[in-house]
């Protein structure tokens, strides 16, 4: 026998599937050696002995008869068909069933080839229970992601709804801030001369420590949402951190505490805002202050190191735990003793220093060598030799000459105390408390400067500002907007009603003395 044909003769008894032939009525010719063991008969039992239908139940020998021959003449071919076969046990073997008839020289044979479906039905069970396991995993990822788009929604509304506090809280808070702030500059202008002003100096202390906290509510969600803007002048660093040290020093006495300075000579110039560095020195002295117990040292030292400048606080207070120098600087932290000592705060002081700094391009670190070792906070800020002048302050006291002004605000005790104090600093003023009211003085009283509150009963403040820019003269009087609404967007919305300039609830008269001070100028 060639070996192809002997390789061929292997290749058929040892298959990997039954293979059988029969004639066309379906007496066997052949079984492979395959076909023969799961069948379990013997070749010599099967080949020219039994039939197709001898291996089919009578349902399936049905369906051949029905189904396949016809096919089977037709067009040659069935592919795919599943029966039972029986054994010589018996037993019932799930096959597949592809036919094909070919001529053989002078006959038609017919080739079956089975293939065990038990198997494959395993293997789809297999599939099906894969498909059901990957389609439980597909749902349960997207039930996921629709419960994480819900908390997604849920906190972005909390963040909103508590920026919304905030911003509601410190209008709240400055509306009764705004009358004491302008009685105490009545006050400080009507009593600047006395012998003893340690009342004064002490209600000023602490009405601007809680101007100060109102603030930074507000300062630190606008860090939190990338909305703070910088005023950027040349500050020398050397005056604006003696001037913080002399702010603090009364707090520093009424503690006992020694402050001790190690201030680099001037100039130490950055380009920053000054008002909010003098925020990060003020509260990381505050801090010092606070979390050290009466009669401590805190040091402040202001040094150069190389390109940047280095503004280091040290105390020897109550310290900071290892485990928590990491989060020091996130909002709201606090440290237990420091609650213990009902001095914690709002927890929001340092978070507020960090965002100030990282504005600046600056860096700030902590260091503490353990619980009651004290603490040190070191700020490093990017020295600057071409940063803008500051433009001088106008001095206080008096104007130059006299400036009228008209003061809108539906607060009686909030205008009256403003009037006292802009009287006292030598304006001419006249009082609105309401949007009518005001539009009836502005054509007879022609004011050069006006203070609209925002919140009027009758009117807002910017449709009582986009009207009296309508008036005769309207149009030259420095409209300034008044508030306890700080945030961005009202700037901007003040802006685009007409106001020149938007200025926050309480007043402080530092800020608007320049103001005033300018169109006195002006007018002389």
């Amino acid at each position: 026998m060639p070996p192809e044909t002997l390789a061929g003769e292997l290749l058929f008894d040892h298959a990997a599937c039954a293979l059988v032939l029969t004639t066309p009525d379906g007496v066997i010719l052949r079984a492979n050696a395959t076909a023969c063991t799961w069948l379990g008969y013997t070749h010599e039992e099967l080949a020219g002995a039994m039939r197709m239908r001898d291996l089919l139940p009578v349902g399936a020998r049905l369906f051949y008869h029905t189904h396949c021959q016809p096919i089977l003449e037709v067009q040659g071919s069935v592919a795919e068909i599943q029966v039972d076969l029986r054994t010589r046990g018996q037993e019932r073997l799930p096959v597949l069933i592809n036919i094909v008839r070919q001529q053989e020289g002078d006959r038609l044979v017919d080739h079956w080839a089975f293939f065990k479906a038990s198997d494959r039905k395993a293997y789809e069970r297999e599939l099906l229970e894969a498909r059901k396991a990957a389609e439980a995993a597909l749902e349960a990822r997207r039930s996921a992601e629709e419960e994480l788009k819900k908390l997604n929604a849920q906190l972005s509304a909390a963040d909103r709804r508590k920026d919304e506090f905030l911003a509601t809280l410190s209008h709240e808070l400055r509306n009764p801030l705004a009358p004491m702030r302008s009685a105490l500059d009545v006050l400080t202008l009507k009593f600047a001369r006395s012998a003893d002003g340690r009342l004064l100096q002490a209600f000023d202390r602490q009405l601007r420590h809680l101007t100060r906290l109102v603030d930074d509510l507000m300062e630190v969600s606008r860090i939190t949402q990338g909305r703070m803007q910088l005023r950027r002048t040349a500050v020398d660093l050397s005056t604006l951190v003696a001037g913080a040290a002399q702010d603090l020093a009364t707090t520093m006495e009424a503690a006992g505490h020694t402050l001790r300075l190690s201030i680099a000579p001037p100039p130490v110039t950055v380009d920053g805002d000054p008002t909010r560095l003098s925020q990060v020195v003020l509260n990381l002295l505050t801090n010092a202050a606070k979390y050290t117990p009466d009669g401590g040292l805190i040091e402040l030292h202001l040094a150069c190191d190389g390109e940047m400048a280095e503004i280091r606080v040290s105390d020897n207070g109550i310290g900071i735990p290892a485990e928590a120098l990491a989060n020091i600087f996130d909002m709201f932290s606090q440290l237990e003793p420091a609650l213990e000592r009902s001095r914690g705060g709002l927890g929001i002081g340092l978070a507020l220093v960090r965002g100030i700094v990282e504005l600046h391009g600056g860096s700030i670190a902590a260091d503490s060598a353990g619980a009651g070792k004290g603490s040190s906070f070191t700020v490093r800020l990017p020295l600057s030799a071409n940063a803008t002048r500051p433009v001088e302050a106008a001095p206080a006291g008096e104007l130059p000459a006299r400036v009228r002004v008209l003061v809108v605000d539906d607060n009686e005790d909030a205008a009256k105390m403003l009037a006292m104090a802009l009287e006292w600093s030598g304006c001419e003023v006249r009082v609105a408390h309401s949007a009518a009211q005001a539009l009836e003085l502005l054509p007879g009283f022609a004011p050069e400067a006006a203070l609209l509150d925002i919140g009027l009963s009758d009117m807002n403040g910017y449709e009582l500002a986009r009207r009296a820019r309508q008036l005769p003269g309207g149009a030259h009087t420095m409209l300034i907007a008044t508030t306890g609404w700080g945030q961005q967007k009202d700037r901007e919305r003040a802006f685009e009603a007409g106001f020149d300039h938007h200025i926050t609830k309480p007043i402080d008269f530092d800020l608007l003395r320049p103001l005033l001070h300018g169109l006195a100028v002006r007018g002389e």
